[in-house]
């Protein structure tokens, strides 16, 4: 017997199709990607399974012994801590950065470009840096104790170790992925739908909590889905602040054991956190549009006079700026005038912080280019196809650098000989790392940008690709730029995968940093550590006013 659907049943399976995959993104007329959209979507995701692939190829190949040490109570613990951990930072991160980003945008806060500019810096600093700083600065017997010692005799203070530290200094340093995607939210926000909301009666925090809110969740889901899978492949301040999780299970597994089979074990596990995270910024969505539904044109809002909260306002900013830029810094002054006054050598070299702009400038235009058709297939072409794309693109954000690189150092060497230990291959490791940053601010900003003006481009006789040249991608330039600016601070901080895939002699800040710190030699890497600050602080400087002057 042969089976069949006549037309109204394909129609409605069309349906419940359409229906289904709206809660995996936003609700537009499903239709047909042109070839210039899914093939290079389609080539992006099989180089991000690269590494994935790799694993898996080792986890196969390991014994039923390697096998039974993931029932061990032990890594039901490191599960939890992760848990934990991603949950926390990812909360508190959200609560510093939403605040901040509203302020900036939408207010009359008083030096609020300064405030743009300064509580985004904290971005720049590397984690495993950002470790130290908080150990030297908070721990028992650091700075902050000794100066407490010499004032009032305090010997001791509480243990910043563990969970408490881990939470504190990820969160400080996080928070600006979910900054940066909620104020280009907001800049693109439709002054219309407050505005119209306030004439029907709504006060200003009902009008916040029920029309602001949930038109900027794209955007602060676009950003804490970054924070908690940056949280998840962390390792200098978990390691640092003794706080095990399990990308530093991972890395003692990959370089203190010969059982490299359950490091990849392992990581697969982390893989499947991720995917598990990835699906559940999908789920949360919703099926809600986020653009304007009227005709208009975009206009500056009105800004928010905050009155009496001028002064709270401030503190808050000083505070975030304080802790998460400030201190970081004069600990690395004072470790720089304490090498220097020791006589100490110190590693200020040209030639790393050359190569370290140089790099990062290319992964960020590359990631960029590359993460346009991702996120335009994921929202303008709603399929299977396009959705398991986009969550195949933040698998590599979830991972340790280390695996990561691991992966394409097997396919380099196997399979891609011409561009082993090349820049090339190094580029190619920072996109799959970075994707996701670009993906989802480019997306948080396409899923602002009604259809209909597309549509009406396609109709006047021009060509899909001509629409996207000269429509889609001007009317997301802010996602571009914030996703560009995230990947390029990104890659000037990458460690591990800037040690194994770079040619042979190429240093850069970040690793001259390492090489120092790991000798204990604080004061030669206070130099390229502050040098890395300031190199990343000044483009980030530059777009965020240019940003903040077009907005």
């Amino acid at each position: 017997m042969g089976f069949y659907l006549d037309a109204l049943d394909r129609q409605h399976l069309k349906t419940r199709l359409a229906e289904l995959l709206q809660s995996w993104g936003a609700s537009v007329k499903m239709g047909r990607s042109p070839l210039y959209i899914w093939l290079p979507s389609l080539l992006v995701a099989g180089l991000i399974l690269l590494s994935p692939m790799y694993l898996v190829f080792r986890s196969l190949n390991t014994d039923i012994s390697t096998w039974q040490l993931l029932i061990r109570p032990r890594i039901f613990m490191v599960l939890l801590r992760t848990i934990l951990l991603v949950v926390s930072v990812t909360v508190i991160s959200s609560l510093i950065a939403i605040p901040l980003a509203w302020l900036q945008v939408r207010t009359d806060l008083r030096l609020k470009k300064l405030w743009s500019v300064l509580t985004l810096l904290p971005l720049v600093i590397p984690s495993y840096v950002g470790g130290f700083i908080f150990i030297v600065a908070l721990g028992p017997k650091g700075m902050l104790q000794k100066l407490l010692s010499a004032i009032w005799g305090i010997d001791r203070i509480p243990d910043i170790n563990g969970y408490l530290g881990a939470v504190v200094i990820l969160s400080l340093l996080s928070f600006p992925y979910i900054l940066l995607t909620v104020k280009s939210g907001l800049r693109q926000l439709d002054p219309n739908l407050e505005e119209s909301a306030q004439i029907l009666g709504d006060g200003r925090w009902r009008l916040f909590f029920l029309v602001t809110m949930p038109i900027l969740r794209p955007s602060i889901v676009a950003g804490a889905l970054l924070v908690a899978l940056y949280t998840l492949s962390d390792f200098g301040a978990v390691s640092i602040l003794r706080y095990e999780t399990f990308t530093w299970a991972i890395f003692n597994q990959y370089e203190g054991s010969l059982n490299r089979n359950f490091g990849a074990l392992l990581s697969m596990i982390l893989i499947v956190i991720s995917l598990f995270v990835v699906v559940s910024e999908g789920l949360s969505r919703g099926k809600g549009r986020y653009y304007r539904s009227g005709h208009g044109v975009s206009r500056h809002p009105k800004l928010i006079s905050l009155g009496h909260w001028q002064w709270p306002s401030l503190l808050f900013s000083i505070a975030v700026t304080v802790l998460g830029l400030v201190l970081p810094i004069s600990v690395l002054l004072y470790w720089l005038i304490r090498g220097v006054l020791a006589g100490e050598p110190l590693l200020i070299l040209m030639g790393p912080m050359i190569n370290s702009i140089t790099i990062s400038l290319a992964a960020a235009v590359v990631t960029v280019i590359v993460a346009i058709p991702v996120a335009v297939l994921s929202v303008r072409y709603i399929s299977v196809l396009g959705i398991v794309i986009e969550k195949v693109t933040y698998i590599g954000f979830a991972l340790p650098g280390i695996a990561v690189a691991l992966g394409l150092v097997f396919f380099g060497a196997n399979y891609m000989p011409l561009i082993y230990q090349t820049f090339v291959i190094l580029i190619v490791g920072y996109v799959i790392l970075f994707l996701p940053a670009a993906v989802g601010s480019i997306r948080a900003s396409l899923l602002q940008v009604r259809p209909e003006i597309e549509q009406a481009g396609r109709s006047l006789g021009h060509s899909s690709f001509y629409v996207l040249k000269t429509l889609t991608i001007p009317l997301v330039k802010h996602g571009m730029f914030a996703g560009g600016a995230i990947v390029f601070l990104l890659t000037m901080k990458e460690l591990p995968a800037t040690l194994i895939l770079s040619p042979l002699g190429f240093d850069t800040l970040a690793t001259s940093i390492w090489s120092a710190s790991s000798e204990a030699f604080f004061a030669q890497a206070a130099a390229p550590a502050l040098l890395l600050i300031l190199v990343s602080a000044i483009p980030l400087a530059l777009i965020t006013i240019r940003e903040d002057f077009r907005s």
